[in-house]
């Protein structure tokens, strides 16, 4: 299934593996929570890139020990409507410092893509065919284009207006 990262749509080089199948020899797997924390000897002494797919009910401190293992984070959003992974997004980039890649899995809807940026997201799973995957790729060029100032900081680093018209107020000064 193909992901849009970096306002593109790319496949995706990742492959989650259900707890009942093998890793065997697969270059890039993401695993559950549950299967992390079954310490599999095999998995936690594996030296190629993990990813870890987190439940949106799971605080991210109950990873934090093991965030630099993985390359990859994937947040669930089982329905549109619930945002717990956003917050799980900005706990994750804000207080306990992750700078893998985040990535938005489930239930995500043009209307989100904005905000996933802002919350530290750095890519989102794009199911359907070729037909959705370019809907949702013109969707996201849509959604990056509608606000072009935010109101308030976040995990994204954009200035908010209050900094930038604080900047002219400088620079009138100045002048």
């Amino acid at each position: 299934m193909p992901v849009i990262k970096d306002g593109r749509l790319v496949e995706d080089d990742w492959t989650f593996i259900p707890d009942f199948l093998p890793l065997d020899e697969v270059a890039r797997p993401v695993v559950s929570l549950a299967r992390w924390r079954d310490g599999d000897c095999a998995l936690r002494a594996r030296n190629g890139r993990l990813g870890l797919r987190l439940p949106n009910d799971t605080d991210p401190a109950a990873i934090g020990a093991d965030l630099d293992r993985f390359a990859l984070i994937e947040l669930e959003f089982p329905v549109f409507k619930d945002g717990r992974a956003y917050s799980q997004a900005r706990l994750l980039r804000e207080r306990h410092g992750y700078r893998g890649e985040l990535r938005a899995v489930g239930e995500v809807v043009r209307d989100q893509y904005f905000f996933l940026e802002r919350c530290g997201f750095d890519s989102v799973s794009v199911a359907g065919d070729k037909a959705d995957q370019g809907r949702a790729l013109e969707g996201w060029y849509e959604a990056m284009a509608e606000i072009s100032v935010p109101m308030q900081p976040a995990a994204d680093q954009r200035p908010p207006a209050s900094s930038l018209r604080e900047r002219r107020r400088a620079a009138a000064v100045a002048s």
